[in-house]
């Protein structure tokens, strides 16, 4: 069992669902992430997942490009951000995801990266631009490995959800609103809908995870209520990490995750 299953079982035995943190690797800088990484867990986040910057981010908003942007610019590369999961690891043993686009893993060869990823402490991927249709020698390599984490939004058929759903393991990501990451539209009613419907066709046989547009406590309680298992945050954290300086850093991240992780948990 992944780190990510034994998490949620966990969670589901005391009554309580999953906070996901997201945080760019390397924005702004190394030390910035570590302790980024130190306030999420006092926190209490159940999750981390981690981006690895990529030049062409297609379904992130302005906010993780920034992020994206900047990381690349002081030299985030494969072997500097394994080396980074690496000094987490040293800390914690909280489930870490990694995300980032099909092409960083393709590049290096599925099998050869999901080692060192695995290798590093990567316990799953999210990759937004993998098709389930292009997936094969992806989830072969990621097979008792790593979690394969794949997207589905309010949209998408019952059929497809049904295709989806069978590749995925860990959680299932449904994409909160439509568009990129980070847009604050406020919780729609046809997203409370899609939870409902989903957890319905799902049958409880994995825990759906709800991401894109979350940014307050608020939200979150609402997704919770809804039936989500788990709720993403994202750029909310990247703009703090934007506006704090390092020696406040990981105080502001510990109080603001305490925050959201409070509406996580069975009143």
């Amino acid at each position: 069992m992944t780190r990510i299953k034994e998490k949620f079982s966990a969670l589901e035995s005391q009554n309580e669902k999953a906070l996901i943190a997201y945080i760019m690797a390397g924005f702004p800088n190394e030390k910035a992430t570590i302790t980024t990484v130190r306030g999420l867990v006092k926190g209490g986040a159940d999750i981390i997942e981690l981006g690895f910057p990529f030049s062409d981010p297609l379904a992130d908003g302005p906010v993780i490009q920034n992020a994206s942007t900047i990381s690349l610019q002081k030299g985030t590369k494969i072997a500097k951000f394994f080396a980074l999961v690496k000094k987490i690891r040293k800390e914690t043993d909280i489930p870490i995801i990694l995300m980032t686009y099909t092409n960083i893993l393709y590049h290096k060869g599925y099998d050869k990266f999901i080692f060192e990823a695995k290798k590093a402490g990567i316990d799953g991927f999210i990759l937004p631009d993998m098709s389930v249709e292009e997936s094969k020698e992806y989830l072969k390599s990621a097979k008792n490995k790593a979690d394969t984490i794949f997207l589905i939004s309010p949209n998408t058929s019952k059929k497809r959800i049904e295709k989806i759903s069978k590749v995925s393991s860990g959680f299932l990501y449904l994409v909160a609103v439509y568009g990129t990451t980070g847009v604050k539209t406020g919780v729609k009613s046809y997203t409370i809908n899609a939870i409902k419907n989903v957890k319905k066709q799902t049958k409880g046989k994995i825990p759906i995870g709800v991401g894109f547009g979350v940014s307050t406590p608020e939200d979150v309680k609402k997704y919770i209520k809804a039936g989500a298992d788990a709720v993403i945050v994202g750029s909310a954290y990247l703009k703090l990490i934007e506006k704090t300086s390092q020696n406040q850093l990981e105080a502001k991240i510990t109080a603001f995750t305490k925050s959201l992780k409070k509406q996580t948990r069975a009143t």
